[in-house]
């Protein structure tokens, strides 16, 4: 039995990160994810979590899979024929898994839901000052390629956001980190150390970025 405030959950591993606030399009075609989608459908509110897969691969089982995620809601399930699903999800919640239970007849877990914990605040010249990283790094890219950027609100998201922690979800979708980054801006504890993490994840690209750059 689940303890109170946790849930049992199908489970998704992927070899990507996902973050809150995020569209999640996926195509099923694995037999015990045909059956995931087939239970998920029969419920009033059709979702499953979505870990990072941190060794192994998508198809056949056997991976490694990190421990915190977040749920994925499905809005649209088209039913391909000869167990085949094509599915459009959104996610909300970042959640933690308590427990892994068996892949019978796929991976579950339990999990809660998992808010930001108290910390320092995030003051709004710390985001700015972010954001304006951000927006250097994708100015110096689009430069180097002769392409005209979309506008800041179209880059960077426009909101509303309900707090600090939100904001830097949205910031840190779409900037072109790895999955290892992405899984630490989503595993940090607080607003705070999500800043941290971001922050460290936009230094790794835009050394990245110089380096190829000054070739």
């Amino acid at each position: 039995m689940a303890a109170p405030g946790a849930e049992e959950l199908a489970m998704f591993p992927l070899e990507s990160a996902l973050l809150p606030g995020e569209d999640l399009p996926l195509r099923i075609f694995e037999p015990r994810y045909t059956m995931l989608v087939a239970d998920c459908m029969r419920t009033d509110d059709p979702r499953f979590g979505v870990v990072l897969i941190s060794r192994g691969r998508e198809v056949g089982g056997g991976d490694s899979r990190c421990d915190v995620g977040v749920l994925a809601s499905i809005s649209e399930c088209v039913n391909l024929g000869a167990g085949r699903y094509r599915l459009r999800c959104r996610t909300g919640a970042r959640i933690r898994v308590c427990e892994w239970l068996p892949d019978d007849p796929y991976p579950r877990a339990i999990v809660r839901v998992w808010p930001d914990e108290p910390g320092e605040p995030v003051a709004d010249d710390r985001l700015r000052e972010l954001e304006a990283r951000v927006m250097g790094l994708f100015e110096r890219i689009a430069a180097a390629r002769g392409a005209t950027l979309p506008g800041r609100d179209v880059l960077l998201g426009s909101g509303p956001y309900a707090n600090a922690g939100d904001r830097l979800y949205a910031l840190a979708s779409r900037i072109p980190i790895g999955p290892a980054d992405r899984y630490a801006v989503l595993s940090a504890p607080s607003a705070a150390q999500r800043l941290a993490a971001l922050s460290d994840a936009v230094d790794s690209v835009v050394a990245m970025v110089e380096f190829h750059l000054s070739d």
